[in-house]
């Protein structure tokens, strides 16, 4: 084994027919080097793979003195954008809250996240929340026209124009887009707003690792160099080992066979909360890249063991359609439980035992229970909640993503499922140019009432 990221498969070994692991790691082995030669499909958004060691000094740099200036000039600090231009920061932030930082300061402001639904009540709440604060926004959308954060903009853009004053809110307004076209570029220039660029060979879904990720990651005052170090480090155990010791191709391989048996859905669980996120972004990572053609597993994330108390029966003894795949890392910090011997509830056996010690039995017993009752296990450990995990995790699980992709004979690079729910929702609001959409809608719904 090598890299940052490991893979435990034994727990799913009696699914798979070890026949056929070794003409699938060759396999997985051949679509690597399609990927990694950018001669598979959708190779023009294969950009994503030397990010960790491609991305300049000066691009850290000057990330880093931008975020420096939204945290002195802000109490929190909005990012608005949906889907991958959401989701991935939100995990980076979330899974590393409470690391400590590598910043000399105390004072860090709140982040918190608009763009990524239309609902009004979720909106009045973060306003509400903004009130009598000081506040920026981190825009980031490659067209500037994606509904939900174009919305949101607009209103929190109103806002700060209201608040501070024309000069002052472009001083408090970040855009992170496509570097020549657009409406969000075309404002940004014409506002001359700070801005960072969006590759344009890397998709929404494999952004975390380019400033849509890496700034949120620097105003939350962690460490996006040594992130990139992380990611680093997984690439290389990802380019340099061979298949037989590569654990990203390994999971893609299981997960394929597991498939092929008849599994069509895939549990993410963890046993720590501070993965939730992680868990969201891997959802839209391999729903978006792989639920085409018919094809497909479908991804479902539960966080353990809160999950167990509601899902935990159907896991147990439902349709035996699913396998689980665990994420495990340590926690960063400790908690002793003491209690008296005579306490009335029943809870001296546990005196002197920290709640990690429990966390780790609870997750042996799971998958014991699990295992035993038919599901499938893949365990993953992450060596600690940090910078460098995080970022080989993202990494990870983009290259178990993009070959998955290619064994499944699709491209893993694009959503043309997406549009659909776009061009419906654009009639219905009027857009210009969907009148025809627009009676043909109404036409068909008028059928079901």
């Amino acid at each position: 084994m090598s890299g940052l990221i490991r893979l435990d498969s034994t727990w799913a070994l009696d699914h798979i027919d070890a026949e056929e692991i070794d003409g699938e790691m060759r396999e997985a082995a051949l679509q690597f080097q399609l990927l990694v030669d950018r001669k598979g499909a959708g190779s023009e958004y294969t950009g994503w793979l030397d990010l960790p060691v491609d991305t300049p000094e000066s691009v850290v740099a000057r990330l880093e003195q931008v975020a420096a200036t939204l945290r002195e000039q802000s109490d929190v600090v909005v990012v608005c954008g949906v889907g991958g231009s959401y989701l991935g920061a939100r995990a980076g932030v979330e899974f590393l809250e409470g690391v400590p930082s590598h910043l000399k300061t105390d004072s860090l402001p709140d982040i918190l996240f608009a763009g990524n639904s239309l609902s009004s009540w979720q909106f009045r709440k973060l306003l509400d929340k903004l009130e009598g604060r000081r506040f920026s926004v981190v825009v980031i959308s490659k067209s500037g026209t994606t509904l939900e954060t174009a919305v949101a903009f607009h209103i929190l853009r109103t806002e700060l124009v209201r608040r501070f004053g024309t000069g002052e809110a472009r001083k408090r307004i970040v855009a992170i887009t496509d570097s020549q076209h657009g409406t969000l570029h075309d404002l940004a220039r014409d506002e001359d707003l700070a801005t960072f660029d969006l590759p344009r060979d890397v998709g929404g879904r494999y952004s975390v690792l380019t400033p849509v990720g890496l700034l949120p990651f620097a105003v939350a005052g962690l460490d996006i160099g040594s992130l990139l170090r992380g990611a680093a480090e997984q690439r290389a155990a990802s380019l340099d080992s061979p298949p037989a010791t590569n654990d990203a191709l390994q999971y893609a391989v299981a997960r394929r066979l597991l498939n092929a048996s008849g599994k069509k859905i895939e549990l993410l669980t963890s046993f720590e909360p501070c993965l939730h996120y992680v868990g969201e972004w891997w959802k839209q990572l391999f729903g978006e890249s792989e639920g085409k053609d018919g094809k497909g597993v479908f991804p479902a994330s539960a966080e353990f063991t809160t999950d167990l108390h509601s899902l935990g029966q159907f896991v147990q003894e439902g349709t035996r359609s699913l396998f689980e795949t665990v994420v495990d890392v340590t926690a960063p910090a400790e908690v002793t439980f003491l209690c008296d011997a005579d306490s009335p509830d029943g809870l001296a056996y546990l005196n002197g035992r920290n709640l990690s010690a429990m966390n780790h039995d609870a997750r042996i017993g799971t998958l014991l229970a699990h295992h035993d009752g038919g599901v499938p296990v893949l365990q993953l450990t992450v060596p600690d909640v940090s910078e460098s995990s995080f970022g080989a995790m993202v990494y990870f699980f983009e290259v178990a993503c993009a070959v998955g992709g290619y064994m499944l004979g699709i491209n893993p690079f694009d959503q043309p499922g997406v549009e659909a729910y776009k061009r419906n929702m654009f009639a219905l609001l009027g857009k210009a140019g969907t009148e025809a959409e627009a009676v043909d809608i109404h036409s068909r719904l008028a059928r079901h009432n």
